[in-house]
């Protein structure tokens, strides 16, 4: 999975499909993600000490990752994300459309005898 928190996404299927959004959460056992303003539910609340008038709250659901595409921080246009080896040895994530990278995915491996 190639969406990480904090990325940009557009939502490319469903009923929300074209809003865009940043996710907030990832869960990579289910497949899914979070995203900011994206699937919004009511959860109706009883009056408690901790929530004294009640009501509904508003709070977003997960959705499928495959229903997202994470939106190139340099083109700004929905995108897929590949992984490339840097000429440092660490990897990292790049736009299939302009080739910009999209941050490091790993560090480069130290060389036995190399001191940190």
């Amino acid at each position: 999975m190639r969406i990480k928190t904090g990325d940009m996404v557009e939502v490319i299927a469903g009923a929300d499909r074209d809003a865009r959004g940043r996710v907030l959460r990832v869960d990579r056992e289910k497949g899914r993600v979070i995203v900011e303003g994206v699937r919004k539910v009511y959860k109706h609340v009883r009056r408690s000490q901790r929530n004294p008038q009640g009501g509904r709250l508003s709070k977003e659901m997960p959705i499928p990752v495959s229903n997202v595409m994470l939106v190139c921080s340099s083109c700004g246009q929905p995108t897929r994300v590949g992984a490339r080896w840097t000429s440092d040895g660490s990897k990292e994530r790049y736009c299939k459309k302009c080739g910009a990278s999209q941050g490091e995915i790993m560090p480069a491996k130290r060389k036995v005898g190399e001191e940190a």
